[in-house]
Formats: structure tokens, sequence, C-alpha cells
């Protein structure tokens, strides 16, 4: 599975954006997708998950009611809606697949390049 993130982005603090995360070559329909950010100096921490047919998610708490993470498996694309951007919303966000549900880094089978988000405030 190779996976590619996009939706970089430089947005005022209030502001939104969505990333993509798609795959090439084999489905994503039989993976959890979840996406997990770094920002400078710190390390990297789970942002949200969703199951293989999108009916379970979870979120981390300083995004939820903020964050939406979706899918759409005919399009081998999962997605994270970002609202409400605040400034420590700042990082490089990665997406990853495996097929354990996991919210844990190293239960991550493949991961995506990271795409820098940037929120001015």
């Amino acid at each position: 599975v190779q996976l590619q993130a996009s939706g970089v982005g430089l947005v005022e603090a209030g502001g939104c954006l969505r990333l993509s995360c798609a795959s090439s070559g084999r489905t994503l329909s039989t993976y959890g997708v979840r996406w997990f950010r770094q920002a400078p100096g710190k390390e990297r921490e789970f942002v949200a998950i969703i199951n293989y047919s999108g009916s379970v998610t979870y979120y981390a708490d300083s995004v939820k009611g903020r964050f939406t993470i979706s899918r759409d498996n005919a399009k081998n694309t999962v997605y994270l809606q970002m609202n409400s951007l605040k400034s420590e919303d700042t990082a490089a966000y990665y997406c990853g697949a495996a097929v354990v549900f996991s919210r844990r880094e190293h239960d991550v089978a493949y991961w995506g390049n990271g795409t820098q988000v940037t929120v001015s405030s």
C-alpha cells in the first residue's frame, strides 16, 4: 500500500482545511486509517482513526469536535476535515494504514508522506 497525503496549507486561526490520504495500487477498503501529527520539537501524536468501513471513528481530545475523519472507499481515499484551526494545530500531518484497528503508532503498517499544516495566529 502506497499512501499519498495532500492538502498542504497555510491558514489563519479559525480557518479550515481538508487533508486527503490516497492509496495507489492496493485498495484501502480493508484497512483502518489514522492520522498522526508532529510539531517541531515534539513527538508524533495520534489525531484520529477510522475503521475499514467508516462506521467507527476515534479522536484525540485536542481535536474532538473540530476535526472529522471520513473515507470514500470507492476513491481509495481518507479525509481529515479540520475546522476551527488553532496555532497549536501547526504540524506535519501523516496518514497511516493497518489492518489492526489501533491508535498506537507502532501498529501502523504503511505510512504516507507528511503534509505540512501551518496555522497563523
